[in-house]
């Protein structure tokens, strides 16, 4: 674990220094729990909503794209169950005086949990070798099968207790468990409150009760209130779906762990509404869907892996995670619900306004069932920066620290370098520049020796660097170098766009 924080501290200081992410406000000491988005990070953060836009809306010809306000009637959020039911379950550790979410401790004493199997797991391919089978060896081993019953024991009582809201059941889980707080090492605990999340604000220059509004807590509702504009408008048919990526706001207690967890974030959601008992056929499909998305990207797949909730939101009838291994362990990265009927239904009753759908086929109007996925942007930013960035030895016995970001996401495709100054050089290589910036994001680099330029290209991870020296003058060429092998070659000044196209372009993972 030591090891693990110590990468997150590592992954901070790196996204700071090269102009990935800052404190937010640092000139006044910042502000807890927020940051801001440097100009590199702006780009990555650009690309990452590009690629899902681009799969999710203009690669689908059922899904179209929505940007609705952040503020919305309050209405909304009675109806949605948020004003009621959006809460966190907390406790404090009185030594400590640090805040927890409840169900967050529980989780992870379940992880602590795996992780023992997992060590079983790997003493048993130690102990056999090739001859070692892990499928048998997991349902037979006596120390596995007793995790595995402590695991099960564990989450039936958090399903038990969270879904009937017994506080007092989860507290007495938390203390059964012998469960502590990092930062103290006691079992000092208070009892568990719930906390809701939403911030509300002012509308209109007279305070009181009737100008309450508050920031969305999330961008799904203004799909919802927009299903039948949407429908109408477009002449969209069931099955079909609804896109948006905005920023949410949720008055997070315990907001920590750089930007995994903010109270100022964004949302890439999707609302996908169907008819009435084929929810789950979707379902199973948009998990499928989604978790290629994710692997398209290259990372190891052993980064992934689905978590079945269990406690459901008050609106599902199923639910799961799509879980990455983050610097702090497995994480939720993107979730995907079966909503049901529960929203639309809710607006329904409380707007008095009709939200059904006529389908022509069964000649018949129902309230569509509703299959969404919703993934952070901020996490998806946070789980690339982690799995991309490397320290790597070299046969010099040198290091030096590269971060191999997907090519198609990375902020920089192509960085444009003179050998030297003078001689013509820099000339050619900003005739070259204007040749590709039509096509590519490109930096410009004459400052340092190259080797020097080669390595800071590598820390911020532009995949392609471009060098222009004497040769290039007579015949036309420039030595193209690769980011993750930094093997080089020559190429013609007039293939570039073709060869950056084929290699960087956001086609290859759309494909």
């Amino acid at each position: 674990m030591q090891q693990k924080e110590d990468n997150l501290k590592s992954i901070i200081s790196h996204a700071k220094e090269y102009g990935f992410v800052f404190p937010s406000s640092e000139i006044y000491d910042g502000l807890a729990a927020t940051y801001d988005y440097g100009q590199l990070g702006a780009e990555l953060k650009n690309n990452i909503k590009s690629y899902w836009w681009k799969s999710m809306v203009q690669m689908n010809e059922n899904i179209v794209g929505l940007d609705s306000a952040i503020f919305m009637h309050p209405s909304t959020w009675k109806a949605s169950g948020h004003v009621d039911a959006f809460n966190d379950p907390l406790i404090d550790n009185k030594d400590s005086k640090k805040r927890y979410r409840a169900d967050v401790l529980l989780e992870d004493a379940v992880e602590k949990i795996r992780k023992k199997i997992d060590k079983e797991v790997a003493k048993g391919f130690k102990r056999f070798g090739d001859d070692f089978n892990e499928e048998e060896f997991r349902k037979t081993n006596p120390n596995v099968l007793r995790n595995v019953t402590k695991i099960n024991d564990i989450e039936d009582r958090m399903r038990a207790t969270l879904g009937a809201n017994d506080l007092e059941g989860v507290y007495d889980l938390i203390i059964d468990l012998g469960i502590v707080c990092p930062i103290s090492g006691t079992k000092n605990w208070t009892e568990v409150r719930q906390f809701n999340l939403m911030f509300s604000t002012e509308l209109g220059s007279v305070a009181g009760d009737a100008s309450t509004i508050y920031l969305r807590p999330e961008t799904a509702q203004g799909i919802f209130v927009n299903f039948l504009n949407v429908q109408k408008t477009g002449r969209m048919k069931i099955p079909f779906g609804i896109a948006q990526i905005g920023k949410a706001f949720r008055n997070e207690i315990v907001a920590r762990q750089f930007i995994f967890r903010m109270r100022e974030f964004e949302q890439m959601e999707m609302q996908f509404f169907v008819r009435p008992g084929e929810e789950m056929k979707w379902y199973d499909y948009w998990k499928d869907q989604r978790i290629k998305w994710h692997k398209s990207l290259g990372i190891s797949e052993d980064s992934y892996r689905f978590h079945d909730h269990i406690k459901l939101a008050h609106y599902a009838n199923a639910a799961c995670d799509i879980e990455f291994d983050f610097p702090m362990g497995f994480k939720e990265l993107e979730g995907i619900h079966s909503r049901t009927d529960f929203d639309l239904k809710q607006h329904e009753a409380l707007s008095g306004k009709k939200l059904q759908y006529f389908d022509p086929e069964l000649g018949e109007s129902y309230t569509p069932y509703v299959v969404e996925t919703s993934i952070g942007v901020d996490r998806m930013f946070l789980a690339i920066l982690s799995s991309s960035l490397k320290e790597e030895q070299l046969e010099n016995d040198t290091t030096r620290v590269v971060l191999a970001l997907p090519p198609a996401l990375a902020p920089y495709k192509v960085a444009v370098m003179p050998l030297k100054k003078g001689d013509g050089l820099q000339e050619k290589a900003r005739e070259i520049l204007t040749q590709l910036k039509y096509d590519f994001n490109c930096a410009y680099d004459e400052k340092d020796s190259p080797g020097k330029r080669y390595r800071r290209q590598d820390a911020i991870g532009t995949p392609y660097c471009v060098m222009v020296d004497h040769q290039t003058l007579e015949d036309n060429t420039v030595t193209i170098r690769d980011r993750d092998t930094m093997e080089q070659e020559r190429v013609a000044i007039a293939d570039l766009n073709g060869v950056f196209e084929e290699r960087c372009s956001m086609k290859t993972l759309l494909k």
